[in-house]
């Protein structure tokens, strides 16, 4: 089921990955709790001259939560995860 959230978050910690190191969110801050991630996939998307990070990450909970990034501002998209 996905659920649509729209909401800032903070992200607590990174880590890195790739030949690059291209660095992807470990933990944030939703809900009143920390959510951590064991996973994740990251695509650029280029508007004009600027471009925005979005991240696909799966948690620890069976949950994929989609962030995007705009410079320091992350913003929680939603979640999708199998029906209870």
């Amino acid at each position: 089921m996905t659920q649509i959230i729209n909401s800032e978050v903070n992200v607590n910690a990174y880590y890195f990955a790739g030949h690059n190191m291209r660095t992807f969110p470990r933990e944030i801050e939703y809900g009143g709790r920390a959510v951590n991630f064991s996973s994740g996939l990251r695509y650029l998307v280029r508007r004009g001259a600027g471009a925005i990070r979005l991240f696909d990450m799966s948690a620890d909970d069976g949950q994929t939560y989609r962030l995007r990034q705009d410079g320091e501002r992350w913003l929680l998209l939603g979640t999708k995860g199998a029906l209870a």
